[in-house]
């Protein structure tokens, strides 16, 4: 042990040929220092993230969500597998808001992924826990962006979290995947109408066994369900597909409906129009990001906040004038510099 030594930082070239040679332990350190909140490594994520963008977006994105239980670390195995089986390489990211609490809850998905992370053909990568959802899923796009330069032509972005990180991973993928299971007559409870308004293809998985009979009355009622949101700006009209992740059913169904949505949107120029707007969101996410990091990386803030805090539990101030006081109090701050 006291021969350890730390590894050596690299120079930025070194990590972007790495990358783009498809070195996967080059590429596991560039993503690290991606998702650094170093200022010195921010710098060369910068200088690696610019390099390698025009060899990048070459790859088909799918977001993948599911309640809990549904057998997502199962479903995309096998549904991994089935796609290198047809030649692809695929990475799998990762988007987990409650890693901010527990620090990468996420890291025993990568266990139960055993076959799929042996394979020379996958990459999977937990997300990095950030101090807010919009850095994690920023930092998520950057990886994604490496992935594509290291040579992964299949993107699966997991979201293990509930709410605004389905957002998050619909407003970074071209196509949104969600699956559910067939429960007890209350199909559409539990999950939230925006997250079904999202999906280009409910799948209900575990449909085997005595279940197959349930997962097709599901089937049937979440297509009814679909039919009720108004029509996708892509043209796509959602299908719901029932698979059995475990006993390797359907799995090749559901490729064959991405397929087809894929040959859809590349015709009508959905695929490009929605790329170009996603390009430009992620800009304001950046933006909005560093913002926060600037005004709560202030000290003078931070003090002046602490201050406010105490005058509004005693009632001297009202939250409205607090929140007046400390943007009035950032703008001097900024103008001064």
């Amino acid at each position: 042990m006291g021969n350890y030594k730390p590894k050596s930082r690299l120079t930025a070239k070194e990590y972007i040929d790495g990358v783009l040679r498809g070195d996967r332990v080059l590429l596991s350190r560039a993503i690290t220092i991606v998702e650094s909140n170093l200022d010195s490594d921010k710098l060369i994520a910068k200088e690696i993230v610019q390099a390698i963008l025009p060899k990048s977006g070459n790859s088909f994105r799918i977001g993948i969500t599911g309640v809990p239980g549904v057998g997502k670390s199962t479903f995309i195995e096998v549904f991994g597998l089935h796609l290198i089986k047809q030649g692809y390489k695929v990475a799998i990211l990762s988007i987990d808001p409650s890693s901010q609490r527990s620090k990468g809850s996420i890291l025993g998905d990568k266990t139960r992924m055993e076959q799929l992370a042996n394979s020379d053909e996958a990459y999977i990568r937990p997300s990095a826990s950030g101090d807010t959802l919009g850095g994690v899923a920023n930092k998520t796009g950057e990886t994604m962006l490496l992935c594509e330069a290291a040579g992964y032509d299949i993107i699966l972005i997991e979201t293990v979290g509930v709410g605004q990180s389905e957002t998050a991973v619909h407003g970074m993928t071209d196509f949104f995947l969600l699956l559910m299971l067939a429960g007890a007559g209350d199909e559409l409870q539990g999950i939230k109408k925006g997250i079904m308004e999202m999906a280009d293809m409910v799948v209900i998985n575990k449909a085997d066994g005595d279940n197959v009979r349930k997962s097709e009355i599901a089937r049937s009622q979440y297509q009814n369900a679909l039919h009720i949101f108004p029509q996708s700006e892509s043209g796509w009209s959602p299908v719901v597909r029932t698979a059995s992740a475990i006993k390797n059913i359907g799995i090749d169904k559901v490729w064959e409906e991405i397929t087809n949505y894929k040959k859809l949107v590349l015709e009508n120029g959905y695929f490009n129009k929605n790329r170009n707007l996603q390009q430009v969101q992620w800009m304001y996410n950046n933006v909005n990001e560093e913002l926060k990091r600037l005004f709560y990386g202030s000290k003078d803030i931070a003090n002046q906040l602490s201050i406010l805090e105490k005058d509004i539990i005693s009632a001297k101030i009202s939250p409205v004038k607090a929140a007046q006081k400390i943007i009035d109090a950032f703008k001097t701050l900024f103008q001064t510099r």
